[in-house]
């Protein structure tokens, strides 16, 4: 049987990604933390993939694109090096050879690209621009957006409250670094929230905190 993690996207999911266990993945020095999966090996996903010094993987490709973020160390490939924050697209039909010379860990999202998203994304958040928003305490770096999605980081100071609003097509949460208080839900780090409904739940960041945050893909 095909492997079922948080498969439905129209249910509020919510997971303590720093405190799951680490799966090996069929390649030696490759393990991962599975918050969303539908299907085996070839699977729409949302994983946090460890990469042991000097690991690999061969060459393939990604038929429905492939979205990450580098949350420690430095990740590789025939592109480049991306070190702590980077964000990466690599569009439907890409291809690379993923390795790490000294070990990462990354966010990574699988098969949950559209054939019109043909954009290929390469941010370094160091020496970006930070844009204060309308409530204190909070600041914002765009990271990519389209007509139907929008990508970016929120910087929050402890105490700092993002209030409800109104979110067609949903919205996505990684905790980067720091913790928060969302409905009903503590996230820490890497904790992950996925929810389709239109209407989502005050932010309150009860230390400093780093989210990736995406909306309307849902």
């Amino acid at each position: 049987m095909e492997p079922s993690i948080n498969a439905d996207r129209r249910q509020l999911a919510a997971v303590d990604g720093g405190t799951l266990p680490w799966m090996p993945s069929p390649v030696a020095g490759v393990d991962r933390r599975m918050l969303e999966r539908i299907g085996g090996e070839v699977a729409l996903a949302t994983t946090i993939v460890r990469y042991a010094p000097g690991s690999r993987f061969p060459s393939h490709s990604h038929e429905l694109g492939e979205e990450f973020l580098v949350l420690d160390g430095t990740f590789s490939d025939q592109s480049g090096d991306y070190g702590p924050g980077s964000y990466v697209r690599n569009p439907p039909g890409s291809h690379h050879a993923p390795f790490s010379a000294d070990g990462c860990v990354i966010l990574v999202k699988l098969r949950q690209m559209g054939p019109d998203e043909s954009d290929t994304v390469r941010v370094d958040p160091v020496g970006g621009c930070w844009r204060e928003e309308r409530q204190m305490g909070i600041r914002s770096m765009p990271l990519y957006s389209n007509a139907r999605m929008r990508v970016q980081y929120l910087r929050l100071d402890a105490g700092a409250e993002l209030p409800p609003r109104d979110v067609p097509g949903g919205e996505e949460i990684f905790v980067v670094e720091g913790s928060l208080w969302i409905g009903n839900h503590d996230l820490g780090k890497w904790g992950w929230r996925r929810s389709a409904e239109p209407r989502q739940p005050a932010i309150l960041a009860t230390e400093p905190a780093l989210l990736w945050v995406k909306r309307g893909h849902l």
